[in-house]
């Protein structure tokens, strides 16, 4: 009889018809118009450049200590001193995420010293094979326009490159608010100095306050 007690519910959803929606709107779950994403998406990453092309990353391997699942390697190296590959001492010289562990927590782009790393709004992309999992340095770092490299199974749309990572842009350094929504992060190449969230939505207020 225990078995037979749910199935009344059962029948009644079966004709309620579905309820689950296809983010894209078009006939048959098609179309060349993706769904708006949160503000705060956290995607697929990339490595930034300075303006005048230089590499961002140091290789100091502190996003891959702070990664709770573990899924960052970084080894550095130490610069040409007649071809630098990074404004520093060391660069980047290996670089992969497992994105079959990454959670995509942006503790990564917290920890970055010199804002190196950052989400961009991509999620779509999958995989056939687990090599194909692991994005190395040469598939992660932007080319010489600035853009994020795409590869075969990614599907890019446009402005999924621009809002990286506003909300870490929109913080204020040690929590001054004088400086809240005020960028202190250096320009990027191809796109200079990128606007972080605005304001409002980085601090939103609680509910039942009067302002």
């Amino acid at each position: 009889m225990g078995y037979l007690a749910g199935f009344p519910i059962t029948l009644k959803k079966w004709f309620e018809g579905v309820t689950t929606k296809n983010y894209r709107a078009g006939k048959g779950g098609k179309s060349d118009v993706k769904a708006p994403k949160p503000d705060r998406l956290h995607g697929r990453h990339v490595l930034n450049r300075y303006e005048d092309g230089l590499e961002k990353c140091i290789g100091c391997e502190l996003c891959a200590g702070v990664c709770p699942a573990k899924c960052i390697y970084v080894r550095g190296a130490d610069n040409n001193p007649t071809d630098p590959t990074s404004p520093g001492e060391r660069f980047g010289f290996v670089y992969e995420i497992n994105y079959l562990r990454c959670i995509h927590c942006d503790l990564c782009v917290e920890a970055c010293p010199t804002e190196a790393i950052t989400e961009s709004k991509l999620f779509e992309f999958s995989f056939e094979d687990r090599k194909s999992a692991i994005y190395t340095k040469n598939e992660l770092l932007v080319d010489e326009d600035g853009k994020p490299q795409q590869l075969p199974w990614e599907d890019w749309r446009e402005g999924e490159d621009k809002a990286t990572s506003g909300w870490m842009r929109a913080t204020a350094p040690s929590g001054d608010s004088n400086y809240v929504g005020k960028v202190a992060w250096s320009g990027e190449l191809g796109y200079g100095v990128r606007q972080p969230e605005s304001v409002e939505l980085t601090i939103k207020p609680k509910s039942g306050d009067s302002k």
